[in-house]
């Protein structure tokens, strides 16, 4: 797919069905992470692929707790989470906000849908956060930036808005 029609016609999905990512197509999509721009070229950031059902399912109850839902799943049933956190840095947010944005349209791109979910800064401050990273063996100062809800579509993604009025100021 050209990558203005990528840029285009990605949406937020809500609604996923529960057949598993290709691998193929999964390492594609977070190759695509891995080359986001970071400040200083220092690559702070990580992924966390998330396609244990157990796993996946104890990360979407933590988030529905923070966010006040308990019993809820903020990840719309997809069936894979991109946790992304960056080392403590004055560009972790950053960093990490410009990853999120190439793992969303690299997949759009390779035709699996995705929703940047909030609140990964509150899980990774909590107990069940950092003893996520000890398990995984990951040692450092992370701040959760965002998860990416993965997966193949179920149904018609929502049109595009009409763009704003004064969205670029030019000067010449």
């Amino acid at each position: 797919m050209d990558t203005l029609e990528v840029l285009k016609t990605r949406r937020s999905i809500r609604k996923f069905r529960p057949d598993a990512v290709d691998e193929e197509v999964l390492a594609r999509i977070l190759e695509a992470g891995e080359y986001a721009p970071t400040g200083m070229g220092a690559q702070s950031p990580i992924i966390i692929a998330v396609t244990n059902r157990e796993l996946r399912d104890r990360i979407a109850a933590e988030n529905a707790e923070i966010c006040g839902r308990p019993g809820t799943d903020p990840f719309y049933g997809a069936p894979v989470i991109l946790l992304v956190a960056a080392e403590n840095r004055p560009t972790a947010v950053y960093d990490g906000s410009c990853v999120i944005a190439n793992l969303m349209n690299a997949a759009w791109a390779l035709g699996v849908g995705s929703c940047w979910i909030h609140r990964a800064k509150e899980e990774l401050e909590l107990p069940f956060g950092r003893q996520l990273l000890k398990d995984l063996g990951i040692e450092g100062d992370y701040i959760g930036v965002g998860h990416v809800a993965l997966g193949y579509v179920d149904g018609q993604p929502p049109l595009p808005k009409p763009r704003k009025a004064n969205w670029v100021y030019r000067v010449k």
